[in-house]
């Protein structure tokens, strides 16, 4: 990152562009958009009470009367109310089991504050054959009749009473699954999955590969490759901005000796979007040191923002798992654990970047924490590389507690990088990615390593498995696809032969570690002694990479070839993470522009489709979520965008 996004020594050299920052705009509706042709145990006390009953958690954000922080608004009838039905003692409501999707990820719906998960996995329910009735033997024609009447009528019973015990064997059943039952089995192989009214069945298939429904971490999933869910806006203006009538979001703090003030969010910014206690939450940290949790629909504060000690600069993660658990870095040099349970945000734990040893550059923490089955995966900007055991739970009284351990660090630099780069700046940025056991990050000396956790449950110890070096700062989160190739996106800013030789967006082969790389394209603006490269993280969609440089290109790469199939100019620089949902590309400038492309055909430029003017330089990813785009500009406010 450069000084805008990274504390840096007065010696460092300069690195990217600091942006105008406009000041706070007076509260104001903007215009419409513009169409284009073409360690100990820590409680969190709450009252189960005041948390309210949890309406569907796909019908939308409707604000229930009395709830929350701030007034309460009229229920909006495109919201039905309650679909499913309380289930008694339980305080939620029931729910049909889940369905395994292939490669991750479960169809049905799942309580959005679920409890502690019953032991055992997913299996599959028992496959039954069936054996056609044989037809009876010939009959006589001396046979009496009413023998023959009689015999058919058995005949007929036995089959419809065959048909019927396979159609119950082959069903789900435990329909009727309580609190605990998030994991119970999938249906057979091929069995009929239980049906459910369409707009259920359409929104309850997260495509993220987590088990509570949401845009719960950057870029969505342990891929780091999932947009959100549309329907994206057609004709958009802005809906609201936050906060409120008050200004904008700003606060102090220092930088590389200099103390300024920072406003809006940056990068990278994404909001989480995800569904709790019959509303949709929208969570994000900003430059005005506080993490909040608005409305969905308003805008307005579900409960008070949350305090940091310092600007927050990354984006937060939501519990993927149900537990009402907000995870979020900070520049006041902590990992924060948030519970959401209560009133009033609550911190149960936080991670020191001093509590390892040794360290590097500082204390930051930019990354968007990676949390898959009880295990927590971050680096921090002191180069080394977390994992922590988190040890969530409820208590007897139903609050929810953690009691973390760190399991497991790392340097994320080695002697061999120190040689080549000469300078000690190898802090972590990025946001750890997980792919089939192995988890991948880089850091600012370029050093993209791969380390084995598939046993960590286990208590064995990670294995590093992979190492490649990009000769230049990767602070963009590394991304993976299906089958387990890498696209990594490099800065150019140490002028190195190694950036000059593989790059600006490689596409790397961990499979094939002695010589991973597969294809590579050099940022057309790079040249020696001009600072360029990609700071966002590159978007997959079909067999197309997406990345944004820092000059301003959009460049369209195939994914197979690594050849630029097209490229789209924009005001620089281009930090933000392209998102790609519903063959609709949104990307934002640093004019303040929000823009919607057509990517229906890949293999050309896309058309735009339209364009809101926000204000503000952006650099934070939006999140795409049920008709919405919400995102964050460094003027100081937050914006959500849709249809009127």
């Amino acid at each position: 990152m450069t000084p805008r996004g990274r504390r840096r020594s007065p010696s460092h050299k300069t690195r990217g562009r600091q942006p105008p920052r406009a000041d706070p705009p007076a509260p104001r509706r903007p215009p419409r958009s513009q169409r284009s042709d073409g360690g100990d145990r820590t409680y969190e006390t709450t009252d189960p009470a005041a948390w309210g009953s949890r309406d569907d958690p796909y019908s939308g954000a409707r604000r229930r009367g009395g709830g929350g922080y701030g007034a309460p608004t009229p229920d909006d009838d495109r919201y039905p109310e309650d679909p499913y039905p309380e289930t008694p003692g339980a305080g939620g409501p029931a729910f049909p089991p889940p369905e395994r999707l292939p490669g991750g990820g479960h169809a049905g719906p799942f309580p959005d504050e679920p409890r502690p998960m019953t032991p055992g996995g997913f299996g599959s329910a028992a496959e039954m054959s069936h054996r056609r009735t044989p037809a009876p033997a010939h009959l006589a024609p001396r046979h009496d009749r009413r023998r023959l009447v009689a015999l058919l009528l058995v005949g007929l019973l036995l089959l419809a009473a065959a048909v019927a015990a396979v159609a119950l064997l082959g069903r789900d059943d435990d329909s009727g699954a309580t609190r605990e039952g998030a994991n119970a089995p999938a249906s057979a192989p091929g069995a009929a999955a239980p049906e459910a009214p369409p707009d259920e069945a359409e929104a309850a298939a997260p495509g993220s590969g987590f088990e509570t429904p949401g845009l719960l971490t950057f870029r969505g999933s342990p891929s780091r490759s999932y947009y959100g869910e549309g329907p994206v806006p057609r004709d958009p203006e802005v809906l609201w901005s936050y906060p409120g009538e008050s200004g904008g979001m700003c606060a102090e703090s220092s930088d590389g000796g200099e103390t300024k003030v920072w406003c809006g969010t940056g990068w990278t910014g994404q909001p989480s979007v995800f569904e709790r206690d019959g509303r949709t939450w929208v969570v994000f940290g900003a430059y005005d040191r506080n993490v909040h949790f608005v409305d969905y629909r308003t805008g307005e504060d579900i409960i008070p923002p949350f305090p940091t000690g310092d600007i927050i600069k990354g984006s937060v993660t939501v519990d993927p798992d149900g537990y009402p658990l907000v995870y979020s870095g900070s520049r006041d040099n902590r990992l924060h654990v948030i519970s959401i349970a209560g009133p009033e945000p609550r911190e149960l734990w936080s991670l020191d970047a001093e509590a390892v040893s040794p360290t590097m550059w500082n204390d930051d923490w930019d990354g968007s924490p990676l949390v898959i089955d009880d295990f927590l995966y971050e680096g921090g900007e002191n180069s080394q590389f977390h994992i922590v055991k988190l040890n969530r739970s409820y208590a007897e009284d139903g609050t929810v507690q953690v009691a973390p351990e760190l399991v497991f660090n790392t340097p994320g630099w080695d002697d061999e990088l120190l040689a080549a780069l000469g300078d000690t700046e190898v802090s972590i940025e990025n946001s750890v990615v997980h792919h089939d056991g192995v988890v991948y990050f880089a850091n600012s000396g370029g050093l993209v390593q791969g380390w084995d956790v598939s046993g960590i449950a286990d208590g064995t110890p990670p294995t590093r498995t992979f190492r490649f070096w990009t000769g230049d700062d990767t602070d963009a989160s590394l991304v993976a696809d299906d089958e387990g190739f890498l696209y990594v996106a490099s800065e150019y800013e140490r002028f190195t032969d190694r950036s000059a030789e593989v790059g600006q967006l490689m596409k790397l082969d961990p499979g094939s570690p002695d010589d991973p790389l597969v294809w590579s394209v050099h940022d057309p603006g790079a040249s020696p002694g001009t600072t360029a490269g990609i700071w966002a993280t590159p978007a997959l969609h079909g067999g197309l990479v997406i990345a944004p440089t820092d000059g301003g290109e959009v460049l369209g790469v195939d994914r197979a070839s690594g050849e630029v199939r097209w490229q789209l100019d924009l005001p620089p620089p281009t930090w933000q993470s392209p998102v790609v949902v519903d063959d609709v590309l949104i990307e934002g400038d640093c004019d303040g522009t929000l823009h919607a492309y057509d990517l229906s055909d890949t293999a050309v430029a896309p058309p735009e489709l339209w364009s809101v003017e926000l204000g503000g330089c952006i650099e934070s990813t939006p999140a795409v979520w049920n008709g919405r785009i919400f995102v964050g500009t460094r003027g100081g406010r937050f914006f959500a965008v849709g249809d009127p």
